[in-house]
């Protein structure tokens, strides 16, 4: 067994690899790094799940084991115990167990390798159709319905209308709607950076007619269980799942309201750096994608400027033209 250490040279520190380090002590590490540097505890979840899915697929106890070619094994496992799975979801695999494999690598429990991601072709976004949006947004009869189904309903009027995340959602406090100042605070957001977005009319006189039923104080959860408590993102995502069934509506992502929400957003002339800012992304680029999805913008002035339109004409000619045999 080779165990080496810090070593002093000329006055320079030199860490050399620890060839025995074992991937769950390499793994405890890594996961007290991301706390002490206050990771959501959703992220640190997701971490544990996926190098959990790992270690069971991988047999041999020591990081040093691991290899470029064990990650195309781990692949093909994934793709074999589900062969539906998306090219999507096993790039987060990839993207997850890469940072986790790189921390081993800098700390030199590893091997270094590359670990890229699969390419593919990105299908569109899907969304909810405007024909899907009105039953799902039209209004129950509040006497006559039962207040968890009157705040799904409130709920779903919320997602269309911002497009914030359903963690975001969850975290809301009463005291995050500044009916004053028509805004609404969202301090539990992906990247740590608490912001503001308008409350617009429809969705401020909703939520002030919703606070009348649900009451509570400032300081609790805007939506809320039966009981007042905090509706966990499991509770959503099952409650919108059930609603949007009871409404004849198959589609039943909550995310789908994120992706409408944006989609629509740039169809109605909404500038896509505004709406960057509104949906708290940290580059461009993830707003760009919701770009290539509006067709609407590609219909415009299609027939003025497309060539072929320019030759109708030629096209349409009733005297055709006789080629030779």
């Amino acid at each position: 067994m080779i165990v080496w250490g810090v070593i002093f040279m000329k006055g320079i520190i030199s860490l050399q690899q620890t060839t025995d380090m074992t991937l769950e002590k390499a793994f405890e590490q890594f996961i007290c790094e991301k706390k002490a540097l206050n990771l959501s505890e959703d992220t640190i979840k997701t971490y544990k799940r996926i190098f959990g899915n790992f270690t069971d697929f991988f047999p041999e106890k020591l990081c040093k084991e691991v290899s470029s070619a064990t990650i195309f094994q781990f692949v093909e496992f994934l793709q074999t115990r589900n062969p539906k799975i998306k090219i999507v979801t096993v790039n987060s695999y990839l993207r997850h167990l890469r940072a986790i494999f790189y921390y081993f690598m800098e700390a030199g429990y590893m091997n270094r390798f590359s670990i890229k991601m699969i390419k593919y072709e990105k299908d569109l976004k899907e969304t909810y159709s405007m024909a899907e949006l009105e039953r799902l947004l039209k209004k129950p009869d509040i006497k006559a319905t039962r207040f968890s189904d009157y705040r799904n309903w409130v709920m779903i009027n919320y997602f269309v209308g911002t497009g914030n995340r359903l963690n975001t959602v969850c975290n809301l406090k009463i005291a995050d709607i500044d009916f004053e100042n028509h805004e609404i605070v969202l301090r539990k957001v992906k990247n740590k950076k608490p912001y503001t977005i308008p409350l617009t009319p429809t969705l401020e006189k909703t939520l002030a007619e919703y606070l009348r039923y649900r009451k509570g104080e400032r300081d609790e959860y805007l939506f809320c269980s039966q009981y007042g408590g905090k509706l966990s993102r499991d509770s959503v995502t099952t409650a919108i799942y059930r609603y949007n069934r009871s409404r004849g509506v198959t589609k039943t992502s909550v995310h789908l309201f994120r992706h409408t929400f944006a989609t629509e957003y740039l169809r109605n002339g909404g500038r896509e750096g505004l709406l960057q800012k509104l949906l708290g992304h940290s580059t461009p680029s993830m707003t760009n994608e919701y770009v290539h999805m509006v067709a609407s913008d590609l219909k415009e002035n299609f027939e003025q400027f497309n060539p072929l339109e320019k030759l109708k004409n030629a096209v349409h000619d009733k005297k055709a033209i006789h080629l030779r045999p």
